[in-house]
């Protein structure tokens, strides 16, 4: 399912129906915490991170199934995480998304954040959006957050910070 961007400004409620729409057919890139929080619950990173050249960049991605494209975390049967307590910050952010710029979607505005001007979006096409018995409430606040977590963490992923992880991995 294609991200259907809607300006994301203020709280949203939230339930995850564990449709396998966020966890199948999405590249997921990894920062190297998010290797190595999964790689300590004794998951092997060769089992679970793919490699994708962009530009003169080397960026890495969480494995997908071949048969369904599914994340090589998500149980078609229930639905759920099997590392839910620690997925990936992009995980986390789902189905949310922070950018830069905005992308030219009615309503939209700058969201400001620890200094930064940033834009906030959620996917409509998500059924846990506005869900009628919430789990939870998400603020903006929670998901800027995340999204310069995220954004600080990958700038530092690289190739030679990978072998160094491997290494201490043993």
């Amino acid at each position: 399912m294609r991200f259907e961007p809607r300006p994301f400004t203020g709280p949203v409620p939230f339930r995850c129906l564990y449709c396998p729409d966020c966890c199948r057919g999405r590249h997921v890139y990894l920062t190297l915490k998010d290797i190595e929080r999964i790689a300590r619950t004794g998951k092997d990173p060769q089992d679970f991170v793919t490699f994708s050249v962009e530009g003169d960049k080397i960026r890495f991605v969480l494995a997908v199934r071949e048969w369904d494209l599914g994340c090589v975390f998500h149980d078609p049967e229930t639905g759920k995480c099997t590392i839910h307590e620690v997925n990936p910050i992009i995980c986390r952010i789902y189905p949310f998304m922070v950018s830069r710029k905005p992308l030219g979607v009615e309503g939209e505005k700058p969201f400001e954040y620890e200094g930064e001007g940033l834009w906030l979006y959620y996917d409509a096409n998500c059924p846990g959006i506005n869900a009628e018995e919430p789990e939870t409430t998400i603020a903006p606040e929670e998901i800027a957050e995340l999204g310069l977590e995220f954004e600080r963490e990958f700038e530092r992923t690289d190739m030679d910070g990978f072998v160094r992880l491997l290494d201490e991995l043993g």
